[in-house]
């Protein structure tokens, strides 16, 4: 029901990678001594899944207020001077600047290996130094990896840890990030060690001298605005996009940072469905800059008296609108939404994304219901909101705004055909769409929730004495992919079992963020723990217990209830079953589905009554791709392209 499983997990895995390269000598970490289970899921007789614990944060409230300073700084103070500084610095320069920086505190890597023992990543990294010393000129030019001579990094964090300091508190430091208490004692050990804190172009005495230590310190916090000037967008959209990115941070950095090497050895049977939803990762946008050309404006939504955002690519002149729906709980700045808001705007149409009816953003300042997932009332929201968001458009840039088109992908594309099916039942004066296009919906949503809670339990396959090992050891690989660049021909080295489990925990966290939201929004006396902002592990902890069955039975329904309409079962399948709207659906010509044979959320009846109710003119069946993993491939953008063909002929396409 959303694009990328593996995408969430990596992304925010990455940034935690990223905020260690940018950062001077920060360290790894290892397994800390009293950890906490994030979360168990107890069935009965079936045994437990309990998560690998993340690093104890005692000082929670402390650290997000760091946390959302290091925010505000990274969005109204690195962003946009770093947009100048790489205009002016081209990224030949950069990547040098950085490499400059890695090569000058070589002696803390060549101390911290000798102290550990790694004699062979100590003969390693003189050979590096050496060579790019010389041959790199300074070490900006880093032909010690063009060589293949291989990197051994090692800090002082690390060093304690190999004797015997096991970290305690989890701290986020301003700037810096991510760290703990051991790993900030070798932040300090690290500096010291970096040659720039010594090297003066005068005697430390000088009268009037600005510093006791060198100046050239200074230099090292010029290559740290280096580093950040490429990661920071990342690093603000990420803090955007999600709506608790410090949780997902610090659960991520916990693995990042561990000493422990990931078993790489696939060991058991392969899901290719779910292998290749796991691919959904390799569909982002190809223009780093692109995400930075749109625009944010806000409507106000009447039922909440709250104004919603949406991001928008106008072209120059008028042209076709796709307006951008996606998956279950994705934001409108996801990658797979940014992803083909580039594709389509390259093409020449403009391009809208707004956020899922699931997610933070429209639950908070849209629906109408504090509870989502009921589609009737869902769908209605959304269809409000587009229509606030075009009457907005068509203020602000007369002429410039052509046929519209709606495209959703995985439940986005259910509430596209829900739309589309429903549109002429409106009694209010709502936008009308001349496309709706449909990318991997779901059917039945009932059936679709049912794989997901499935799959967060596939780790209940494996014995229970291993059970916690195999899990820890998925999120190792998970740790050590997000450290490299992936593309479409990487093989992802899963099982069936993890691949199952990594979807099913990227979907169980976005469970916990929704229930989160709407229970903050309207208490209904559900969960045991208080609600607060600042500490949260522990709620976090309960929420990660309920399945969407659990969603379903304990939020939705009683929510509902309140109101005077019985959601029974038999209901709610009704209600979010596209059968239900066969009728509507078989009316709508202008409707566009692509779909993959393999899609776990599609059994075989399903896709048989798709065929059935849909021209093959209508529909496109591709065999492979699980659910969206196949959307970065050629074949399958010409066909979301040609989806939209009959609109109006583009005026052109962008390159």
């Amino acid at each position: 029901m959303n694009c990328s499983a593996l995408g969430r997990i990596v992304l925010i895995a990455s940034l935690g990678w990223s905020l260690v390269r940018s950062t001077p000598a920060q360290t790894s970490s290892s397994p800390p001594t009293e950890p906490t289970p994030i979360a168990t899921l107890d069935k009965a007789g079936a045994g437990v899944v309990v998560l690998p614990k993340s690093v104890p944060d005692p000082i929670e409230p402390i650290n997000r207020a760091v946390f959302a300073l290091n925010k505000g700084i990274m969005a109204e103070m690195v962003k946009p001077t770093a947009k100048v500084y790489r205009l002016i610095v081209i990224k030949p320069v950069r990547t040098g600047i950085g490499n400059f920086g890695k090569n000058i505190t070589y002696p803390g890597r060549l101390i911290n290996n000798l102290l550990q023992g790694k004699w062979a990543g100590a003969r390693d990294e003189t050979y590096r130094f050496c060579c790019n010393t010389t041959v790199g000129v300074a070490g900006f030019f880093d032909v010690s990896s063009t060589w293949k001579i291989p990197k051994s990094d090692a800090d002082f964090g690390q060093t304690f840890g190999q004797w015997g300091w096991k970290p305690k508190c989890y701290l986020m430091l301003p700037i810096y990030g991510p760290s703990n208490e051991r790993d900030t004692l070798g932040l300090a050990a690290d500096t010291a060690a970096n040659p720039l804190t010594y090297i003066a172009p005068y005697p430390a005495a000088t009268p009037g001298s600005l510093t006791y230590v060198s100046p050239y310190t200074y230099i090292s916090y010029g290559i740290l605005y280096d580093n950040l000037s490429d990661s920071v967008n990342d690093y603000v959209r990420a803090a955007q996009s999600e709506m608790d990115a410090y949780s997902e941070l610090q659960y991520a950095w916990t693995f990042v940072r561990e000493n422990r090497v990931a078993d790489f050895q696939v060991k058991g049977k392969p899901d290719p469905a779910s292998l290749e939803t796991l691919q959904s990762v390799f569909f982002t946008f190809q223009d780093p800059e692109f995400p930075g050309r749109g625009k944010t404006r806000s409507v106000l939504i009447p039922v909440t008296g709250r104004k919603l955002k949406f991001t928008f690519w106008l072209q120059p002149e008028k042209a076709p609108v796709v307006y951008i729906i996606p998956g279950l709980g994705s934001h409108r700045l996801a990658e797979p939404a940014l992803a083909l808001a580039e594709l389509v705007y390259k093409k020449g149409f403009s391009a809208v994304c707004v956020s899922s009816t699931f997610n933070f953003e429209f639950m908070e300042h849209a629906s109408s219901a504090d509870v989502p997932a009921y589609m009737p009332v869902d769908v209605h929201d959304l269809h409000v909101a587009l229509t606030e968001i075009a009457h907005r458009l068509e203020k602000l840039y007369p002429q410039r705004l052509g046929p519209k088109a709606l495209m959703g992908y995985s439940m986005g594309g259910f509430e596209s055909l829900f739309l589309a099916a429903t549109e002429s039942t409106n009694r209010e004066p709502l936008i009308e769409f001349d496309r709706y296009v449909a990318i991997n919906s779901p059917v039945r949503l009932l059936y679709g929730i049912s794989k997901l809670d499935e799959y967060f339990e596939a780790p209940l396959a494996w014995p229970a004495g291993e059970r916690a090992d195999n899990i820890e050891n998925t999120f190792l690989k998970v740790a050590a992919l997000s450290k490299n660049s992936l593309t479409p021909q990487t093989s992802l080295p899963f099982s069936g079992v993890e691949s199952k489990f990594l979807i099913g925990l990227t979907f169980r966290l976005i469970l916990r963020d929704a229930i989160f939201s709407s229970q903050q929004r309207n208490n209904r006396g559900v969960l045991e723990h208080r609600i607060d902002k600042w500490r949260r592990a522990p709620l976090y902890q309960e929420i990660l217990r309920y399945s969407y069955q659990d969603y379903l039975e304990k939020f939705l329904i009683p929510y509902y209830w309140g109101y005077g309409i019985d959601l029974t079962p038999a209901a709610m399948d009704r209600a979010g079953n596209l059968r239900t709207y066969a009728a509507g659906l078989r009316a709508r010509h202008d409707v566009r589905l692509i779909v993959n044979q393999n899609d776990f959320l599609l059994p075989d009846k399903d896709l048989e009554w798709l065929r059935d109710t849909f021209s093959p003119q209508q529909l496109t069946v591709f065999e492979q791709g699980g659910h969206l993993g196949n959307l970065s491939h050629p074949a399958v953008q010409k066909a979301i392209l040609e989806a939209l063909d009959g609109l109006r002929s583009p005026l052109k396409s962008n390159p």
